[in-house]
């Protein structure tokens, strides 16, 4: 029983009390681990090709996509405020004081604040930068003569500066050029311009934003877009949304019951990035593709980029061709034993479908609905680089809690952490996920699918967090392309590392492959 201010506080978010039920039931009794049967390695889960089926892929898409709505989806709403951790950690702590500087001398390794000051002059910010401390009346290089290291980092982060530490990756400057900086959304539309033109010349890119950041986007997007669209001869189509309301989860106390603010409203939290199902799932689109906001290189190293994209985008669509031709014969005509066999075969070799151990024992009529079943989903095919000790999630054989195995991409943090099987299968593991993903959301009919359907609720996690100096429990949603994508048919291939070049921490600027 909720009082009639809770539930018009949930009514105006747009969940339902049993919603509310749902998931405070899930605080109490928890989700399960994960269960790693082994990893996907190439050879078993994982696709690798040689240099002529590569560019046999590559035909096949290019002849294949340009009738197609295609869509690049990009997720571009959390804040930045990770990626300047350290620099906030270290001026709140030292500020400008000796001790401060001691420990700015001292560490010199990477990640530092002192490799942040010392390679300045390297990021694309660094015009930006020069411009702002000027119109304060200040000079950066006799802050930086003076060792006023905090001032220049506060004009970095802070509002009255460029305010990064309160930016989306998005609206960061990344990589510099002879002609300018580019912000890391403007890489993206470049991308887009290559792998994503229709035959129209449309590009239609698709970013999900925070609501206190839509006008800047769109304000920049304004600003760039005729540039790009005169030099590759397209016309952009950008749209925008935002994480619904409705996905939010609430917060409870460690003994379970809401958790409060300080006006008793009950505090929500963003259900994370597996509620962008939700924004997935209204896009208008034959073939969609994810990758990740900081996960971009400068024009120099675009071409593998290109290569790769369009490589798992060509086996999409050659492997949605075969999917629905076998669709259609199985809905439409005489089901003969030798094509159950035929469909069978391409289900386990080609989409990774495990059609169960008694599936020589059924009759064709059952057959024939199983395999209807198991290929009428959503299908993804999903880069994978070499595990070269990245933190996140890879490939793996998973079975889930009504015994099915399939390829699932697994986080760590869904591993039980005291199970050393478990713990052995993920150090085993080859590949991680590096977020480079194409989707097919249509049936072999034309229709969308609801992507909500294929969801494993199971799949969701709860962490420890804390607000106005008390302890909560927050709980997320299972991720985007982990349960929420769970009951997808997945397909994974082997991508070179060069594809994978995020940006996690501010330094990460500073290596060659953003140079």
């Amino acid at each position: 029983m909720y009082p009639e201010k809770d539930i018009r506080q949930f009514e105006k978010k747009g969940i339902s009390t049993k919603l509310i039920d749902y998931q405070i039931n899930k605080f109490k009794e928890g989700f399960p681990y994960i269960s790693l049967v082994r990893p996907a390695t190439p050879g078993d889960g994982v696709r690798t090709f040689d240099e002529y089926q590569i560019n046999k892929l590559l035909d096949v898409y290019d002849r294949n996509s340009r009738d197609l709505d295609l869509i690049k989806f990009v997720p571009a709403s959390g804040a930045a405020t990770r990626m300047f951790k350290n620099l906030f950690q270290f001026t709140a702590e030292y500020g400008n004081n000796d001790q401060g500087h001691a420990l700015f001398l001292q560490d010199k390794s990477f990640n530092s604040p002192y490799h942040f000051i010392s390679s300045i002059a390297n990021f694309a910010f660094y015009d930006e930068l020069v411009e702002v401390l000027n119109l304060k009346g200040l000079d950066i290089d006799n802050l930086l003569h003076d060792k006023d290291f905090h001032l220049i980092i506060n004009d970095v982060l802070n509002q009255d500066g460029l305010n990064y530490g309160a930016l989306p990756k998005g609206l960061i400057l990344f990589h510099h050029y002879e002609d300018g900086s580019r912000f890391a959304f403007e890489e993206h539309l470049l991308e887009g311009a290559e792998y994503c033109r229709q035959s129209d010349q449309d590009v239609h890119i698709h970013f999900t934003v925070s609501p206190e950041h839509r006008d800047r986007f769109l304000q920049l997007i304004d600003q760039q877009k005729d540039k790009y669209e005169k030099e590759f001869g397209i016309t952009y189509r950008i749209s925008f949304s935002e994480q619904q309301s409705s996905t939010d989860t609430i917060a409870v106390d460690l003994q379970n019951s809401p958790f409060r603010n300080a006006d008793d409203s009950i505090l929500f939290r963003p259900g994370g990035h597996g509620a962008l199902i939700e924004n997935l799932n209204e896009l208008e689109a034959d073939v969609i593709f994810i990758k990740n906001i900081d996960n971009i290189v400068p024009d120099r190293l675009k071409p593998d980029t290109f290569t790769y994209k369009k490589l798992i985008g060509g086996l999409l669509l050659q492997v949605q061709e075969k999917t629905f031709e076998y669709l259609r014969k199985l809905t439409n005509g005489i089901v003969t034993e030798e094509l159950i066999n035929e469909i069978s075969e391409f289900a386990i070799s080609d989409l990774n479908i495990n059609t169960g151990a008694d599936f020589p024992e059924l009759n064709n009529n059952n057959k024939t609905a199983l395999l209807i079943e198991k290929l009428n989903r959503p299908i993804r095919v999903c880069g994978m680089v070499k595990n070269e000790g990245e933190p996140g999630g890879g490939p793996f054989w998973v079975k889930n809690q009504q015994e099915e195995i399939s390829l699932q991409i697994v986080e760590s943090s869904q591993i039980n952490p005291d199970d050393p099987a478990q713990q052995e299968i993920l150090k085993s593991s080859t590949h991680f996920n590096p977020v480079d993903l194409v989707c097919g959301v249509k049936d072999y009919q034309g229709n969308k699918f609801d992507l909500r359907k294929y969801i494993d609720p199971s799949t969701g996690f709860i962490s420890i967090k804390s607000k106005d100096g008390r302890d909560l429990k927050a709980q997320e949603l299972p991720g985007l392309w982990n349960g929420a994508m769970a009951n997808w048919n997945t397909i994974f291939v082997d991508v070179p590392i060069i594809t994978f070049n995020p940006v996690k921490i501010v330094n990460d600027l500073l290596r060659e492959t953003h140079q």
